[in-house]
């Protein structure tokens, strides 16, 4: 018998690819829709349109629904973090709360969390999901406590139901935000490298983070759908922490025999100088998989991008 699986934020970067993904002869799809359009257009997903700060549509689309992926968020790049820090707090905790709350009165089954890597403190080591320490990177502060807030909040729904907590690493790939206010990083630097002769990246380009393809991260967060059936708290990530000068390369390669000129800007904001995050903990609870190098990754964001320059 295939389980009802509802994929809040259907129409957002994660939700796209989990529908493009999603195996429906295991699950009966059902997904929310916000203001943006819906990008996979299939009769074998249902769709619903509305606010999720309103709870009376969150116990409407939650009804009858076994599994909950909470992928929604209001979300954003350096530049809106940093000139507006409150942007990401209050739309995504009254989101967050609601549709927890609707799951519970529903009795939804299993409730999955998309958190953030955000959540963890400035090191070098390899950072567990038992390291988080409330001692965030200082541009993180909101982000972060909103995220640890909503963690919170979906461990006092764990008597409720079954709780996966997932905190990605940064992720990048097709259907990503690729406009200049709310891009991160590898969709803005993919942006610049089409468009421009000139390319001005943010900082000093020694940033080492932890960048993961959008299809490994959907293949695995759905493993642990089906597998990983008691709370847990786990990264998805692939434990190679890369620096932004070798995503310059990388760039600098596929463009060949366009030429470039690279121009750092330390005084545009940038983010925290180094993540590195383990997946010990995951693989020790399902077959984790990574089927994309960095580079494969890049090149197929890249190709979609060229072909999808307006969406």
């Amino acid at each position: 018998m295939r389980s009802n699986i509802l994929i809040v934020g259907g129409s957002g970067f994660v939700g796209t690819n989990i529908l493009k993904k999603i195996n429906h002869t295991k699950y009966n799809v059902y997904a929310t829709l916000n203001k943006s359009k819906k990008y996979v257009k299939s009769n074998k997903i249902k769709y619903f349109k509305g606010n999720l700060k309103n709870l009376k549509f969150c116990e409407k689309i939650t009804n009858s629904i076994d599994i909950v992926i909470m992928c929604a968020a209001v979300s954003s790049g350096a530049m809106i973090i940093q000139n507006n820090p409150m942007f990401h707090v209050d739309d995504n905790i009254i989101m967050n709360q609601n549709i927890l709350k609707a799951s519970a009165k529903n009795r939804v089954k299993k409730f999955v969390f998309l958190s953030s890597n955000t959540v963890y403190p400035v090191g070098k080591k390899p950072m567990k999901e038992k390291d988080m320490n409330y001692d965030l990177f200082y541009k993180y502060f909101n982000v972060g406590w909103m995220k640890i807030f909503s963690e919170k909040l979906c461990e006092m729904y764990k008597s409720k139901m079954i709780i996966n907590i997932i905190r990605p690493a940064n992720l990048y790939g097709p259907y990503d935000k690729f406009d200049p206010t709310r891009s991160k990083v590898i969709p803005a630097l993919i942006r610049k490298f089409e468009r421009q002769k000139i390319i001005e990246v943010w900082g000093s380009g020694k940033d080492v983070k932890d960048f993961l393809f959008i299809e490994d991260f959907v293949e695995n967060l759905l493993t642990v759908v089906e597998k990983v059936n008691k709370f847990s708290i786990l990264n998805i990530c692939s434990s190679n922490s890369i620096s932004l000068v070798k995503i310059l390369d990388i760039l600098k390669k596929i463009h060949k025999p366009k030429q470039k000129k690279i121009v750092f800007n330390k005084i545009k904001p940038s983010m925290i100088p180094y993540r590195k995050i383990s997946n010990k903990k995951i693989k020790n609870l399902i077959k984790f998989k990574l089927d994309n190098s960095l580079e494969e990754g890049i090149i197929k964001t890249v190709k979609w991008y060229k072909k999808n320059k307006k969406v």
